[in-house]
């Protein structure tokens, strides 16, 4: 069986090298992962016949844009808006492709050890595909969540990054941040936000896991706040989309 990544740009992944040492150890010789690098969608439904593909991982820019080509989404998945995972059946010969969002999974049971009732509050950095799975995932839990974003607000519960100040730290002590800020080779960046402010209060939670302490963490830890990177996030979500596959 043949599974496998979509996206741009996936030098930074690890899904593959997780999915050939789980294969490795399972004794799974007839099965395979790869990356598939695509500039757009157009070619995805001929990908998946001419690699007999039978589930793949979706990465940015695509957990949003690739709900068109779809023929079906789980309730999470349709409630979240965005799909990180596609698992492939045959229908009279031809592939039908069902959609689920493994990210919900994957952020909530990896940031559970680590709540306690001060963080009632949390801004997410970044609006994209992966930012709904984890704004779903904290309402559902009842955090009051705002998003910071640097394009128009969508919604009462956005701040710009410029409003973000001493007062708004001190209120939202969960603080995830769902942008590509500071994900390898562009380590040296980080989201624009007044880490002075942070305390030993703070919770940070950066879905990069390479590098594995971001620029974004190391500014959070120096300030005393409890840090944690997106890797047992990757895991969690990996380990969900193989059971959805081989369901």
């Amino acid at each position: 069986m043949n599974f496998g990544l979509i996206g741009k740009s996936l030098s930074h992944s690890f899904s593959k090298s997780y999915f050939d040492a789980k294969f490795l150890a399972e004794k799974r010789t007839n099965y395979s992962y790869s990356n598939f690098d695509l500039q757009n969608l157009d070619s995805l439904l001929t990908l998946i016949s001419e690699q007999n593909l039978s589930g793949l991982n979706v990465t940015k820019p695509y957990k949003e844009l690739v709900i068109p080509y779809l023929n079906e989404l789980d309730s999470i998945a349709q409630e979240i808006g965005a799909v990180n995972c596609i698992n492939i059946s045959q229908i009279d010969n031809k592939p039908y492709l069902k959609g689920y969002n493994t990210d919900y999974y994957g952020f909530a049971q990896s940031i559970k050890p680590f709540m306690d009732p001060s963080h009632q509050k949390a801004l997410i950095l970044g609006s994209g595909g992966a930012s709904k799975a984890v704004y779903n995932a904290l309402k559902n839990v009842g955090i009051d969540v705002y998003f910071v974003t640097t394009g128009a607000k969508k919604a009462e519960n956005y701040f710009y990054y410029n409003e973000l100040n001493e007062y708004v730290l001190s209120a939202f002590k969960l603080i995830v941040n769902s942008s590509p800020l500071g994900l390898y080779p562009a380590i040296e960046n980080c989201p624009d936000i007044p880490y002075q402010f942070l305390t030993s209060e703070h919770l940070m939670y950066d879905l990069i896991y390479n590098p594995e302490e971001t620029l974004f963490l190391k500014k959070g830890k120096a300030q005393g706040a409890v840090t944690i990177n997106g890797l047992n996030m990757l895991k969690l979500q990996a380990d969900k989309a193989w059971e959805i596959w081989t369901k």
